[in-house]
């Protein structure tokens, strides 16, 4: 669920596209015992957390959203501060819609692969406590937004919002490229997109080689004058989404700005390098793209599809089929009737069997 306020979040964070937004909530069934088993679906990121209950015959249910994102700290992201949303939340999600008992609870969080020991520790024994959930799935936002993309097919999924990662499986295996945030990596994300605009706008300010006017005049109307920019950006604690804001300004410009359109055509030339890395070799592995940046269209579109096609012949481009939210509830209702083909990884998709199951 990243992504910054104009650049959309997609289908992780998590919430990365082609086929983005909420899973639907729908009226309670009819036919719904009120004391039928459910399950529980997470998606927890940079711009708050998305919660849906539902069941495995009748789908997600209804869902609720809370802008608060889950703080991280000393331990890494905090179980306490995510219980502490989740449960009036879900209080409020079963009483709407009669499932009193959830058995299978899936949290797909961002920052899980490198944060996620206290949530691995504490998170399984908490829902067990509060929602006697039998079965918790703890989830990398990578995980659930290649779930919600392909489902359980092999393949590759790039995955861009404010940030970037690439994930792939050959379904025996996790491999990941990138995701290593903006001071040393997000290659081709929108924050990476949005500071190569604002040097190039700084370029032309200074009468350097390589600026680009039109940048300057964007920059100079979106921020004010190129003096202050740095004692504007710097001190931000989101830093990253505020350079993301500028990648509008990068893809209005790029139809008539060869620098800018330089700049989309090394975007993409990042992503489809993170695509080929985990894409498995073998075989017509399927390849989709996730997140809010793919929303800003031909301009970054169209030399990426040209560099996907070069590096990975083999490959086979597909739409996306939905977000990371969309990926939670399918690697929900697949462990809760025990079809989860998705390979087990500690790091990246670890589950725990409590004694409630």
């Amino acid at each position: 669920m990243t992504g910054a306020a104009d650049v959309p979040d997609a289908a992780a964070g998590g919430s990365p596209g082609p086929a983005t937004g909420s899973v639907p909530p729908r009226r309670r069934p009819a036919d719904l015992p009120v004391d039928g088993s459910g399950f529980l679906a997470v998606d927890s990121g940079g711009s708050g957390l998305r919660v849906v209950v539902g069941t495995v015959k009748h789908g997600a249910l209804a869902q609720r959203e809370s802008r608060e994102p889950v703080r991280t700290g000393a331990r890494g992201i905090d179980p306490v501060h995510l219980m502490a949303q989740l449960v009036p939340m879900v209080r409020a999600l079963t009483a709407q819609t009669g499932v009193a008992r959830l058995r299978t609870a899936v949290v797909g969080a961002a920052g899980l692969s490198t944060l996620g020991e206290a949530l691995r520790a504490e998170l399984p024994g908490a829902l067990e406590r509060e929602f006697g959930v039998g079965q918790v799935a703890l989830v990398a936002d990578a995980v659930t937004a290649y779930a919600g993309a392909l489902g359980t097919a092999p393949g590759a999924v790039v995955a861009a919002g404010t940030g970037l990662i690439a994930i792939g499986t050959d379904l025996t295996r996790w491999r990941r490229a990138d995701g290593w945030g903006h001071l040393l990596g997000d290659c081709g994300s929108g924050a990476w997109i949005g500071r190569a605009g604002l040097e190039a706008a700084l370029r032309a300010h200074d009468g350097r080689p390589g600026g680009s006017a039109g940048l300057l005049a964007r920059a100079e109307e979106l921020f004010g004058a190129m003096p202050a920019l740095p004692g504007l950006l710097y001190p931000r604690p989101d830093r990253p989404a505020v350079l993301a804001s500028f990648v509008p300004q990068v893809a209005a410009c790029a139809p008539d700005d060869p620098v800018a359109a330089d700049i989309l055509r090394a975007a993409a030339r990042h992503m489809a390098e993170s695509a080929a890395a985990v894409c498995p070799a073998g075989g017509t592995p399927d390849v989709a793209l996730t997140g809010g940046l793919f929303k800003i269209g031909a301009p970054l579109l169209e030399p990426l599809e040209e560099e996907l096609a070069r590096r990975l012949p083999h490959a086979r481009r597909v739409p996306s089929a939905g977000d990371p939210l969309h990926g939670s509830v399918r690697i929900a209702t697949d462990l809760a009737t025990g079809v989860l083909t998705l390979p087990s990884d500690r790091a990246m998709l670890y589950v725990v069997t409590g004694t409630s199951d």
